[in-house]
């Protein structure tokens, strides 16, 4: 299969994914210390929270895997999977974004970011299999990757899954909130190129 339907597929994934994040956003339930729509609009700080977060954090993985997925020009069936195990993960982001926004800073706040942040694992997870897929069966997929491209990308990749570890443990020991700080620092560090540029793809424009 061309590469380019894969990519397709998986950007518009990515775009659901996205977009779904807005629909978290809403104001609290009134409550007797807000009586004010500006009241109630900073009361609901976590929704923000979270969404400028999970919308970081999709927005550059969308960047990340085109960047992987630049490298290949097709794609086969084991390859395929893994991609489809990873949408299934950012597909999902959401969700926990949803938790988080409504706990973060009540009671079970520590179990939200600990969820969110499993879900990162996962994913990280699986942007680390298809990368490893991707340049250790090169020739097959149309992808003549240096020979020490996987060595140079290992401390990009493994820092990423160790962090959301971390970030996790520090939402389950009772800092919900300064677990998410983490988690969105993360995606900001990985807004910068930890992988080798792809070239051109024959026939293609810029971008």
């Amino acid at each position: 299969m061309d590469s380019r339907r894969a990519e397709a597929f998986s950007d518009g994934v990515f775009a659901i994914a996205i977009t779904l994040l807005v629909l978290n956003l809403r104001l609290p339930a009134p409550t007797r210390g807000c009586s004010t729509v500006g009241c109630e609009l900073l009361a609901a700080w976590p929704s923000y929270f979270a969404y400028v977060v999970s919308f970081l954090t999709i927005g550059i993985m969308w960047m990340n895997h085109h960047t992987i997925l630049g490298h290949v020009t097709r794609v086969d069936r084991p390859l395929l999977v893994l991609n489809l195990l990873l949408l299934m993960g950012v597909v999902a982001i959401p969700f926990p974004t949803e938790v988080v926004a409504a706990h973060l800073v009540r009671d079970g706040g520590g179990t939200a970011a600990f969820a969110y942040g499993l879900v990162m694992i996962v994913i990280s997870a699986g942007f680390g299999g298809i990368w490893v897929y991707v340049v250790t069966h090169g020739d097959r997929l149309g992808a003549p990757l240096p020979p020490d491209a996987l060595r140079r990308s290992i401390p990009g990749f493994t820092l990423g899954g160790v962090v959301y570890a971390a970030g996790a443990v520090i939402a389950v020991v009772g800092f919900p909130v300064i677990a998410l700080v983490i988690y969105g620092l993360l995606a900001v560090y990985y807004l910068f190129e930890h992988l080798p540029n792809p070239e051109p793809r024959p026939g293609a424009g810029p971008g």
